[in-house]
């Protein structure tokens, strides 16, 4: 199979664009997410990304929101993704179809099920035998519903197989790739397959395997005067391979999806434009931290419609974008990207290397970005033309028209006729048709005209653009009427609720003599707890190694501060006990990675949840010192020095240190003052040690230590430390998934009446039941307390979680919010106080709409 993907079923790319049924298609392409809103939701958000032009989707589908349990599939309700298609093409859309298996996308595991980490031998995103036998059973389950549904049966113009597999450290890629491949096409996949990377790294993408279209993702600084020569280098890459430039991620900002365009991008698809929610157990962990934090519920990264719905200003750029596509059609859609042919100059910033592109039939389109917040002048071929401020107007240059030409014209052209042109610009717009040049100004609320030539040029503002209903036979234009946005909702302070009596039940999962992760236990999503007793006598500290997510941690009835380290190893002072304590923890998970991060053990993808392991350090003995030297000038005897002391004029070439240890019991080796990574092998077993977490785990016997670091002349700052360890043994172990807790938090139960505040002591749980106000519209719910986890359910799902007083990092939306969609009457909030600097308090919720945000407009209290 060539690398130009020409096939029967009508979609065709090749280094001119993307053509459906032979006509030419430049596409808008939204995200939208059918596992990330409500179902009742669907047909209104679908026919919300037709409005404003684009005129495709991409959807993720998530492996692990189908398989719920190994080998228990769920394709109903919101998981029923085969009617979220049919809904997709019912409205017109196109869909671009990405079922991994990895997704990324912020997902809990990138969408890889939990349970894969539980054998050893499966070795996720790999050419490996174990692995593609579970990928095999997914792809069983989902591509039967993509090729019913695909072009031109269906909406489904393209798969991706994997995504950005380029950040990832695949061993054969071309092997991995090509087995993905295979089994698309058994299961009569015929539209094209594509692999995005992520990072320009195409071959790392695809494996360079024929059959797969490689597409690219940008995610470029929005100011930067650079993004055009980058994307025209990729355009022209993929067009000598006779491909057109698939841009399946990018930014969210319409000036820089201009600038895209006109680098020759034949699909542009910005992630993330229409927002949603992740509800229940599923948003990821570890993603863009330092080095993690926790993905939001409430998932938003300032796309054009946010979670709830709301239509945001970027909107009408959208659509005015799209206008700009549709008013040049096929001359657009199949233009050849290349470089203004006309001197452009500005007196603002602007791109360090314009693009433009080569129209079908003749003339140009220019990009021409003013990338500061003032207005300025350009001089384009002699002339000089108004821009924006913080714009990108689309510049045609000796177009061809009927019998004319358009030699010059300074804004966007939205619609056109034989004897009508119709532009969108904030600024004055300079046209000059054939010898005649005339200045039209932009005047807010109403059409501006000029006949120049027997053509009608007229000149829109922006916000009346976007009302353009047509073109009247007598060369006017026809607005349409604007609904008057409806004013900020009230917000209604809540103080009276209704306690439940009882806690949710628990599954006993036995007694174990370590600590076994919750996926071992069942608990793929959910919580577990473990309890066990030590002996503190002459005992200074303990060791945590591994925990992870957020682990609630007593000590004879003592709680530490939530612990949120993604498994780096914590050190726990245990002066103030003697004797028999008993260790009891609480461990919920957040999410699992979604991307592959080894600065810390929870951070790795497939990386499993649970308490990790808590030793009792017996002893810590002091390793600066008699370090072998190893290598470099030295002779022999080898030199002993202390630790990163030796001196050389080498600065940074590796310096190996080693140390031999003669070790009973198990022992860890902390490296304090490590500020890069640095090598340590122990008997001959390699590991890279990172400032985030800068342990080893010394197993008994171990004999010989090596540590390997760049030289730094000054020698200092780095010291080794020993610490002699005793497991704690003998956990007693209980579980509650996210399915058992769901189903405690929607059954009926007894309930009595609570006027708050309510104050808890750390550990302790409550559960409430609160009235919502009535009406139609969607809920946010947000908390006025400290030091409180509360988890909210609705209409028998999960909301979310929020986190009050002292927290990690979180990322993505709104941290501090739980959205209860029209029609899912009633929340239930299960509380949990935490250890910290406030007492465990709520005093009262927020109830606002999303047009009030839960924050603003006039509050008023229910009693």
């Amino acid at each position: 199979m060539s690398s130009s993907t020409i096939l029967s079923t009508g979609v065709e790319l090749d280094a001119h664009g993307i053509r459906i049924d032979g006509r030419p298609e430049l596409l808008l392409c939204a995200s939208l997410f059918y596992f990330r809103l409500p179902r009742e939701q669907w047909q209104a958000r679908l026919e919300q990304i037709r409005t404003s032009g684009y005129t495709c989707i991409d959807v993720y589908l998530p492996w692990n929101f189908h398989e719920v349990a190994p080998g228990r599939w769920s394709f109903d309700g919101r998981r029923d993704v085969a009617a979220f298609l049919d809904l997709a093409h019912e409205t017109g859309l196109s869909v671009i179809a990405r079922p991994g298996p990895y997704i990324c996308s912020e997902w809990d595991g990138g969408a890889l099920p939990a349970w894969l980490g539980l054998d050893p031998e499966v070795r996720v995103r790999q050419n490996e035998p174990r692995y593609l036998a579970q990928v095999a059973a997914w792809f069983d389950q989902a591509l039967p519903i993509l090729a019913e549904r695909q072009y031109p049966a269906g909406p489904v113009i393209m798969v991706q197989l994997e995504n950005e597999l380029d950040f990832f450290d695949c061993e054969d890629r071309p092997g991995y790739l090509t087995a993905l491949r295979d089994q698309a096409i058994s299961h009569g996949i015929t539209v094209p397959l594509i692999a995005c990377a992520g990072q320009g790294d195409i071959a790392g993408a695809t494996g360079d395997v024929p059959g797969i279209v490689a597409a690219c993702n940008f995610y470029p600084n929005d100011d930067s005067p650079h993004i055009e020569e980058e994307v025209r280098h990729y355009a022209a890459l993929l067009a000598d391979r006779d491909l057109p430039l698939l841009v399946t991620e990018t930014n969210r900002r319409h000036r820089t999806l201009r600038r895209l365009l006109a680098s020759g991008a034949s699909l542009i698809a910005p992630y993330l434009q229409s927002s949603g929610w992740n509800f229940g157990y599923s948003p990821s962990s570890g993603n863009w931290g330092d080095p993690g934090n926790f993905m939001s519920h409430d998932y938003d990264f300032g796309g054009y419609v946010s979670p709830t719905g709301a239509e945001r200003p970027e909107y009408a750029e959208a659509q005015l974008l799209a206008r700009v596509i549709s008013a040049l059609g096929s001359r657009l859609a199949l233009a050849t990207s290349t470089m203004p042919r006309v001197k452009v100059a500005g007196d603002f910033p602007t791109s360090s290397s314009l693009s433009a592109l080569d129209l079908v039939g003749g003339g140009q389109l220019i990009a021409v970005p003013n990338l500061g917040d003032v207005p300025g002048c350009a001089v384009v071929a002699g002339v000089s033309v108004a821009v924006a401020a913080d714009s990108c107007p689309l510049m045609l240059v000796d177009l061809p028209l009927q019998g004319r030409m358009l030699t010059l014209a300074s804004a966007d052209l939205v619609a056109s006729t034989d004897e009508v042109l119709v532009f969108s610009s904030a600024v004055p717009v300079t046209v000059v048709l054939g010898r005649t040049q005339v200045e039209i100004p932009a005047t807010a609320g109403q059409a501006e005209y000029e006949v120049v030539d027997g053509v009608t040029l007229v000149v829109l503002t922006p916000e009346d653009a976007v009302r353009l209903g047509g073109i009247r036979d007598d060369g006017t234009v026809e607005l349409t009427e604007v609904p008057e946005a409806g004013s900020p909702g009230p917000v209604t302070a809540v103080r009276e609720v209704r306690r439940r009596a009882g806690t949710a039940p628990a599954k006993g999962a036995g007694t174990h003599g370590l600590p076994p992760s919750l996926e071992s236990l069942g608990a793929y999503r959910g919580r577990g707890t473990y309890s066990s007793t030590a002996d503190l006598t002459g005992v200074d500290e303990l060791l945590l190694v591994g925990a992870c997510d957020l682990v609630d941690l007593s000590i004879a009835g003592r709680f530490q501060p939530t612990i949120a380290g993604f498994g780096a190893t914590r050190r726990i002072d245990v002066r103030a006990e003697s004797g028999r304590a008993a260790i009891h923890a609480t461990v919920e998970t957040w999410g699992h990675a979604n991307f592959d991060d080894s600065r810390l053990p929870a951070l790795r993808l497939g990386a499993l949840r649970g308490l990790g392991t808590l030793w009792t350090v017996q002893g810590v003995q002091d390793l600066d010192a008699s370090w072998r030297v190893d290598g470099h000038w030295a002779g022999e005897p080898a030199p002993v020095r202390s630790l990163g002391g030796w001196s050389s004029t080498r600065v940074g070439v590796p310096i190996t240190y080693v140390r031999r240890l003669e070790l009973p019991a198990m022992a860890a080796l902390h490296l304090r003052g490590v500020d890069q990574p640095v090598r340590v092998t122990v008997d001959g077993e390699a590991v890279t040690v990172h400032r985030e977490n800068p342990w080893v785990m010394l197993p008994a016997g171990t004999g010989e230590v090596v540590v390997t670091l760049p030289h730094h002349p000054s020698g200092d700052g780095l010291h080794a430390e020993l610490l002699s360890l005793q497991p704690v043994r003998d956990w007693t172990c209980t579980v509650q998934d996210d399915e058992l807790l769901t189903a405690f938090a929607t059954r009926e139960a007894p309930v009595t009446d609570l006027k708050l505040p309510l104050t808890l002591e750390p550990g302790e749980e409550v559960w409430l039941d609160v009235e919502l106000p009535a009406g139609d519209e969607d809920c946010l719910v947000r908390l006025d307390a400290s030091q409180l986890r509360v988890t909210g359910w609705a209409a028998g799902e999960c909301l979310g979680r929020i986190w009050a007083g002292d927290r990690p990092r979180f990322s993505g939306g709104d941290p501090d919010v739980l959205w209860v969609p029209a029609g899912w009457s009633g929340i239930t909030l299960l509380l949990r106080g935490v250890a910290g600097p406030a007492v465990p308090e709520l005093r009262r919720l927020r109830l606002g709409t999303s047009r009030s945000r839960g924050g603003n407009g006039a509050e008023a209290d229910v009693t």
